[in-house]
């Protein structure tokens, strides 16, 4: 059985994040899936995994759905189920900023290739951030990438802004694990008034556009939001342990959270 793990994100006025929510369990169940799928007024985000023919058949009828056409989803083999369940929420936003007015707009050509992104890590006058909660920073990064020490996205824009002069005149190349956390910040980073480069479909993209080599750029481990916990730069699951990644008293509900995604340990 051939297992694929799926995730993918579009920000799209949506009039009844219910009615789609409804329709996505629904959809869901019919293809076996397990994953984890956010629905608010200004989008989707999601991860959903399951047997590789299913996971397209879902895809496709996304694809279909108005608002969904041309949809991005971004792949990598599993050994195991990563989810136990498929759980469909309704939010008021699928990724909390913390920023009032701030939405997924797109912001003026910020995307950049993986191609580009690993030409972008040599260039003397690239900063690069890493657009993710300190813990995961510590389990893995790109070379030479500057950990904001944010224990919540929310915190993140206190941080650029701080750093902001100092940023003036360089290329701050920011990433994230699947893209969705820097098209939130982008567009309000370049009204601060940087130049702002990122890693178009995050971290995940960049290991599937360089199965052989990305450990050239990647270091250490990327965590992921299911019950493989970690994968390595080979898209690989590790067998590190959320007991191993959450260690600090502060992240109890971190630990907590990983060890309802996997009931059987």
């Amino acid at each position: 059985m051939s297992l694929l793990h799926s995730s993918f994100y579009r920000f799209t006025p949506l009039a009844d994040p219910d009615a789609l929510a409804a329709w996505l369990r629904e959809r869901g169940a019919a293809c076996g899936l397990g994953g984890v799928v956010l629905v608010a007024r200004e989008g989707l985000s999601a991860a959903i995994a399951g047997e590789a023919d299913a996971v397209r058949a879902f895809e496709s009828e996304l694809q279909a759905s108005p608002g969904f056409a041309g949809l991005h989803f971004k792949h990598n083999v599993c050994e195991r189920r990563p989810f136990s369940r498929f759980k469909v929420s309704v939010k008021r936003e699928i990724v909390a900023f913390g920023v009032p007015g701030v939405s997924g707009q797109a912001a003026a050509d910020t995307h950049v290739s993986p191609q580009r992104w690993r030409e972008l890590l040599d260039e003397p006058d690239t900063v690069v951030l890493d657009n993710r909660n300190s813990f995961e920073f510590k389990l893995g990064r790109f070379r030479g990438a500057i950990d904001p020490g944010v224990a919540h996205f929310r915190d993140f824009p206190a941080y650029v802004e701080a750093q902001r002069d100092a940023w003036r005149g360089k290329t701050v190349a920011m990433y994230c694990t699947g893209g969705i956390r820097c098209e939130k910040t982008a567009a309000w980073m370049q009204a601060q008034g940087l130049k702002v480069a990122q890693l178009d479909g995050g971290i995940l993209n960049y290991l599937e556009a360089f199965p052989a080599d990305a450990a050239q750029d990647w270091q250490g481990e990327c965590y992921v939001f299911d019950k493989r916990i970690a994968i390595d730069a080979a898209a690989r699951e590790t067998g590190t342990t959320a007991e191993a990644v959450f260690t600090a008293p502060e992240d109890a509900w971190r630990l907590a959270r990983a060890r309802r995604l996997d009931p059987e340990t």
